[in-house]
Parts: structure tokens; C-alpha cells; sequence
């Protein structure tokens, strides 16, 4: 049973995750009864009844009140989290908060628990040397989703390589490799004047299931025996953020546009007669505080790994990723057979699907990918902007740092007003997410308007609505490589269908879109939200 301290509270992630009808604008249709017949009765009759009230509904845009008075169930996530209360204000997220470079394959469950045992070793460097001198050991217990499928993840080996003062931005993947090769390897960690050791036995697999702050549980303790000399209670909510019991964010400085949902961007767009990529650029310099050039500079660090990561990919010849699964790579495969394809339509069809594959197969062998937003959509946003590039398109540098731009905005209000997270809700608060930037992404890229990039993003997004996440054996291979690849090719569906439709006709918008999937998250079976106890990971066999 969960032990961490916890804060008691109401429960809920934010206005969007809280969707309210307002009563007084729902026009009352005729009295019908919505209830099961009883026995005996005319069933026919029942749902003749029935249908002639969706008749009613749809032909006068007026919902049923019965219906609409059916309350969703507020997700079980502490309201003291910072991820919570960041949902009631404009957007504060920024590019170097967002785009983040680690080691696959999961940001929540890899770059995540290694940023937080980093950050812990940093706590633990600056104790008192009276206090240090004491210690004798160091402990990590992972609750949650992080201990459900924390194995397939390579988690331990994550939280170990913070712990002994490794950072994700700069990681050697060869170091995790070889923590799976020879995990009985010990570490010295220098704390001060005291070494002491650590090991992958350190890290413990702890409860599964509890009343958890988040799904994301973990705490770090640094021991003297069987005294506690430092405790940290931290979460990893998702894209790689991370959160502690008692964080506070740090100072930032307000946006010029102040902004929570795609209708206020527009807004701001049509008012100032600016991009997308404009109004996010004028927000990156007033909230952080860096320049232009700055921001720049990380968004072209950015735009050169996801390069490198779908180039690594491609040139891998076919091998067999770690794991019990036994999954052999396709990336470089089909690369080459699409690129034989007749017809420009396929080849462009199999090309992006063979990007897409190579970054994410990648992030399954562990090595250094991006989060846009996540680990396990690490393969859709850079096969876009691969394909745009000089292997494709052959846009600029300087237009796809714009549609990088864009794509933060889509990603941004995701997170906002509904999660990146897996064990929140869903592969489609990741693949579904990834795909709407993407389209966004595109839309910035040929100076479309603003409304075409939401339109996209909408259009790709709706159409992930309930992907659940099930990974087999709990590793990030199957399904999640193969739907990094159909995330692709849909945000380029999406930004297609949006550039050629009239724009004003679309009825939804994205901001009912990302509020849907808000409440499709918090109506998902926990055996669907990364725990590997339902879908292909429990139909599929392992020989």
C-alpha cells in the first residue's frame, strides 16, 4: 500500500478536464424515456423512440438534457501538482522546457525518473559533511505505472545512471547498454568526503496499484543505516517533466499574449496579424527572459537531432531490438523499398512512414532521442521535419524552426488543459499529440495561415481519441513503433485535409478536440494508461 505523503483534496486536472454544461443553453427536446424497456415490452418501439431523439438532437444542434447532465469522474491526480494548477492560468511552457534531448524509450519513464534521481544526487551533494558522513546508502522505490512497466522501459537502469551524477541531455547510451548487459555492476558515489556504493539492487520495483499523488510515483532517500538522512517524494508527469511534493515553479516572466485555448491564439493572431510561430516566439522571449538568437539556437539543436536520429535509424541494418518480444527492426526495410514505389504518392506515403519508424525504433534501442512531447512519439515530429527537409520538401532551416514553433502551441495546450502522459491517458495523449504538432508543424512550415495549422492539428488529434497504451511485455516496441509511423503520415492527413477544406466550415474545433480527450482520459480503464495489463499486451503471446 502507497505510503508518501499525500495532500487531500479535490481531484481534477484543470477547466478542460472539468467540462461543465451550461444548462440554461441546452434546449429541452420533447419528454422521452431514455430507460431500458421493461420486460415484456415493445422493444421496437423503445428505439424507435430513442432514435427519433438523436433525430431531434442532430437536426437542431440542441444536446438531449438527459445526456447532458451525465457528469464525467474527475481523474485520480493530487490538485497540489504543479502540472494541476498550471492548468488555470495562460501558458507558461517553454521551448527548452518542452523540447528535451534523453534516452529513450519514454520520457515519463526513463528521461523522467533519470532527471529526478540526478536531481536528488544534487540535493544530496549539498547536505551538511556532518550529515554525509553518515550515509551509507542510497534508495529509489518506483510506485505506479513506473513499477507496473518500469522493467520493459529500462527505468532502473535510468534512475541509477541520475543517481551516480548522469544527466539525460548528455548520457552515453553505450553506459545504459551495458547496465542491461552486466547489471551487477557497482558505482561509487562521491558525496562530499564519502563514497558509498550503488547498484541496480538500490532501485526497487515497488507497489503497482495505490491511491498514488500520480501515476508516476517514485521516491529517492539517502540512508544512514536505517536512519532516513534525506527524503524526496517526486513525479514524473509526463514529456519529461518533472514535479517533486512541495514544488514550486520557478519565476518567469508574463507572456505578451496570454493564452489557454487555440480560440485566444487566434485571437491574438488575427488581431496583430501574426503567425502562429510569431505569437510563440514573442512569448518564448517575455516568459523566459532569453533572446530571440537563444531561442533559436536550441530549436536548431532540436531540428539537428531529430536529423540524427531518423538518419542512425535509417542506416541501422535489420537487428533485433532488446527484449523478450524479439522485434526485428524495419526502418531501413522499408526505406528502401518505398523509395522504389511507383507513384510519387507512395513513395511519399512509405518514406515518411520509414522516417518515422527509424526515430522511433531508436528510442527502443534506448539511444538519445527528443521529446515532442514524449519518448514514446519520439518517432512522429522528427519524421516530419525530416521530410520537409532536404530529403523531402526541401524547405529552410528557418521555416521549420518556425513550424517547430507552431507545433510547441498545439503541444502546450495539450498539456495544459488535458496531459502528454501514457499512464494519464492513453497512447493518445502521446502518438495523438505528437500527430496534431505535426500537422500544426506543417501548416506553420508553408506560411499557411493560423487556422489551417489548428484545423490540422485538430483533424489529426480527433482521430487518436481513445488510443489506449498497452505495450506487450511492457517495452516500447509493440504497438508503439508502427503507430509512430501512422501518427506521421496522419499529420500530414490532417494538415492536407485542412489546407484544402474552407476553413470557416470545420465544425470542431481543436479546443473541444483536446477537451474530449481530456475526458476520454479520465474515463479509461487504468488497464489501457501504460500498465500492460490489457490489449495487445495481454492478447498478443511471447514464444
Amino acid at each position: 500500500m502507497w505510503k508518501g505523503n499525500q495532500e487531500p483534496g479535490p481531484k481534477g486536472v484543470g477547466a478542460a478536464m472539468n467540462a461543465k454544461v451550461d444548462l440554461d443553453r441546452v434546449h429541452v427536446v420533447p419528454q422521452l424515456d431514455f430507460s431500458d424497456p421493461p420486460p415484456n415490452s415493445d422493444r421496437r418501439a423503445f428505439m424507435m423512440r430513442s432514435s427519433l431523439a438523436a433525430a431531434i438532437a442532430t437536426l437542431t444542434g440542441a444536446p438531449i438534457a438527459a445526456f447532458a447532465q451525465t457528469p464525467a469522474k474527475a481523474p485520480p491526480l493530487s490538485p497540489t501538482l504543479d502540472v494541476v494548477r498550471k492548468s488555470k492560468g495562460p501558458v507558461m511552457t517553454t521551448v527548452e522546457e518542452f523540447y528535451k534531448v534523453g534516452p529513450g524509450p519514454s520520457s515519463s519513464h526513463t528521461i523522467g525518473p533519470m532527471r529526478i534521481t540526478y536531481d536528488f544526487y544534487q540535493r544530496c551533494t549539498k547536505l551538511p559533511e556532518a550529515q554525509l558522513s553518515q550515509a551509507t546508502a542510497l534508495k529509489v522505490n518506483l510506485f505506479g505505472s513506473l513499477s507496473a512497466t518500469g522493467k520493459g522501459h529500462g527505468t532502473e537502469r535510468a534512475c541509477l545512471a541520475g543517481i551516480v551524477g548522469k544527466e539525460p541531455a548528455t548520457v552515453d547510451p553505450a553506459f545504459l547498454d551495458e547496465l542491461a548487459a552486466k547489471p551487477d555492476q557497482v558505482f561509487p558515489v562521491k558525496l562530499g568526503g564519502k563514497s558509498i556504493n550503488a547498484s541496480l539492487k538500490d532501485i526497487v520495483y515497488d507497489a503497482p496499484k495505490g491511491d498514488f499523488p500520480h501515476p508516476n510515483t517514485m521516491t529517492c532517500k539517502l540512508l544512514a543505516g536505517d536512519k532516513v538522512l534525506l527524503e524526496q517524494e517526486y513525479y514524473s508527469v509526463g514529456g519529461g517533466f518533472i514535479e517533486w511534493k512541495g514544488y514550486t515553479p520557478p519565476k518567469k516572466g508574463a507572456p505578451k499574449y496570454p493564452y489557454e485555448t487555440m480560440k485566444e491564439v487566434l485571437a491574438h493572431c488575427a488581431r496583430d496579424k501574426i503567425s502562429l510561430a510569431q505569437l510563440a516566439m514573442a512569448n518564448e522571449v517575455s516568459v523566459s527572459g532569453k533572446s530571440e538568437a537563444e531561442v533559436n539556437a536550441h530549436l536548431d539543436k532540436i531540428m539537428g537531432a531529430m536529423r540524427a536520429t531518423v538518419k542512425t535509424g535509417l542506416d541501422a541494418p535489420t537487428s533485433t531490438l532488446p527484449g523478450p518480444i524479439k522485434l526485428k527492426t524495419k526502418a531501413h526495410d522499408v526505406y528502401v523499398s518505398a523509395q522504389k514505389q511507383p507513384g510519387e504518392a507512395r513513395r511519399a506515403i512509405g518514406l515518411v512512414a520509414a522516417y518515422a519508424l527509424a526515430g522511433s525504433e531508436e528510442n527502443a534501442r534506448g539511444h538519445l532521442v527528443i521529446t515532442a512531447p514524449t519518448g514514446g512519439s519520439a518517432g512522429v515530429l522528427p519524421a516530419v521535419v525530416y521530410s520537409l527537409g532536404d530529403a523531402g520538401a526541401k524547405l529552410s532551416d528557418d521555416k521549420i524552426r518556425n513550424g517547430l514553433l507552431a507545433a510547441a502551441v498545439v503541444g502546450y495546450l495539450c498539456k495544459h488543459n488535458a496531459t502528454l502522459s501514457a499512464a494519464e491517458g492513453g497512447c493518445q495523449a502521446e502518438i495523438g499529440v505528437a500527430s496534431a504538432m505535426g500537422a500544426a508543424l506543417i501548416a506553420q512550415a508553408y506560411d499557411d495561415p493560423p487556422q489551417v495549422a489548428a484545423n490540422g492539428a485538430e483533424g489529426a488529434l480527433e482521430h487518436h481519441l481513445g488510443m489506449t497504451c498497452d505495450p506487450v511485455a511492457g517495452f516500447v516496441q509493440i504497438p508503439c513503433i508502427e503507430r509512430c509511423a501512422f501518427g506521421a503520415v496522419k499529420a500530414w492527413t490532417g494538415y492536407l485535409i485542412a489546407k484544402n477544406e474552407v476553413p470557416v466550415n470545420r465544425r470542431v474545433d481543436l479546443d473541444s478536440t483536446v477537451t474530449a480527450m481530456a475526458l476520454t482520459a479520465k474515463e479509461m480503464n487504468s488497464k489501457y494508461k501504460e500498465t500492460s495489463e490489457g490489449g495487445l499486451a495481454v492478447s498478443v503471446t511471447l514464444c
